[in-house]
């Protein structure tokens, strides 16, 4: 690229350490982490998850951000979207200067009124390769916070679309990272793309592959989820499998495993290497983050609560997980869903669902899990404990 385009910072994380951790960090966590992540408030004990918060990535993407308003005091810098799915991290975006863009009703970005003298940011999920060319001709400084995982995919993807065969992700087609990584196969001629949310719609897929479902039904199924110009009859004859890096493991690998036996069937063990390809594309952060809540499920608390923004999907799919096994489970937004006046929680209790608000949630607790999405970072996990702790009329301490 240009000497306008920057991947790696500009080595300035010693001038923006003191106001990260300012503006994130938290002694309360400090403290879980000291005592084996466990504390104590009254007779109620708090249990930490022990991977959860910030990953590599979003770290990156954050310094990068802090980093490039320090580079360029002086000029407008513009953030492509939301750097990661936390609203407190893009509030404090804002506070700095930095102006958020937000697609039109049409699905676009509007990048008219950027110019060479501009600074643009480009988030933790990436952007559409449209949007990359795009921003590309108009000059600006480009300071590109892409995770690396993500980056991973990409490649998977484009290979796939470069060897003649249809990218089926796993992911939500609505997903700034899935529809980033759908665009990849814009990189070559015939290049197509279909995604699947979960195992149902998989199996419709499924089911389609082996002369059980009509093009007709699948196209209404997948109208919003697939390359304009699809043709199922032709272009599901070979298929690479990839996902969204922060969906449920299990799930895709499930997926996969599904699609896999369903060409098998078709077209032969012997000629099944022809038709179908995969590559486990899950990030280990988010994989380290899951794997941290079924543990600490081994033993059930009475309650879980998971901290980070509703958009986030590695968050939704944390809480998820503990509803699956039949805890208690509420995802909060951000710390102040624990009106310390009232005592009642504002949560989300199901992926893209309603805001709730319950009362008299904490009665008869006396043991709370506690995790956070990878976007979240550790100023909301303390200050959720201690508001849970205003409200329960307790302090916490060093677990015996």
């Amino acid at each position: 690229m240009t000497s306008t385009y920057f991947r790696k910072g500009f080595g300035l994380k010693a001038a923006i350490e003191g106001q990260l951790t300012a503006d994130y960090s938290s002694r309360l966590v400090d403290a879980f982490r000291s005592n084996d992540y466990r504390l104590q408030a009254g007779p109620v004990e708090f249990r930490l998850a022990r991977e959860f918060g910030f990953c590599y990535g979003v770290d990156r993407a954050v310094e990068y951000a802090y980093e490039t308003r320090t580079k360029f005091p002086d000029r407008r810098v513009f953030l492509v979207g939301e750097i990661i799915h936390n609203p407190h991290v893009n509030a404090k975006l804002t506070a700095m200067g930095i102006t958020i863009l937000a697609r039109s009703e049409s699905g676009a970005f509007d990048f008219s009124f950027i110019g060479p003298a501009d600074v643009v940011l480009l988030p933790a999920f990436g952007v559409t390769v449209q949007d990359f060319e795009r921003l590309g001709t108009l000059g600006a400084v480009l300071v590109d916070t892409t995770c690396g995982s993500v980056l991973n995919v990409w490649k998977r993807v484009e290979a796939y679309a470069r060897d003649g065969y249809t990218a089926i992700i796993h992911g939500k087609y609505f997903h700034e990272e899935t529809r980033a990584t759908a665009s990849q196969v814009n990189r070559h001629p015939g290049g197509r793309y279909l995604v699947v949310f979960d195992m149902a719609e998989a199996r419709e897929l499924c089911e389609f592959i082996e002369g059980r479902r009509s093009p007709e039904e699948l196209e209404s199924r997948f109208r919003h989820a697939m390359s304009p110009g699809l043709d199922f009859g032709r272009d599901l004859e070979r298929v690479g499998l990839a996902n969204q890096t922060t969906m449920l493991s299990g799930e895709s690998l499930a997926i996969a495993s599904e699609i896999r036996a369903s060409m098998e069937r078709r077209y032969g063990v012997e000629q099944l290497d022809r038709h179908f390809r995969t590559f486990d594309t899950i990030c280990s952060a988010t994989q380290e983050r899951q794997d941290a809540v079924l543990k600490l499920l081994e033993s059930p608390p009475d309650l879980m609560l998971v901290v980070g923004g509703y958009n986030s999907s590695n968050t939704t799919h944390l809480a998820a997980l503990a509803r699956d096994r039949g805890v208690r489970t509420y995802h909060l937004e951000d710390a102040d869903a624990v009106d310390i006046g009232t005592g009642r929680l504002r949560h989300q209790p199901g992926i893209k669902q309603p805001e709730e608000t319950v009362e008299n949630w904490l009665e008869g607790v006396r043991s709370i899990g506690i995790t956070a999405g990878a976007s979240t970072p550790n100023n909301k996990i303390g200050e959720t404990v201690l508001r849970v702790c205003a409200v329960l009329g307790v302090e916490p301490a060093p677990a015996d």
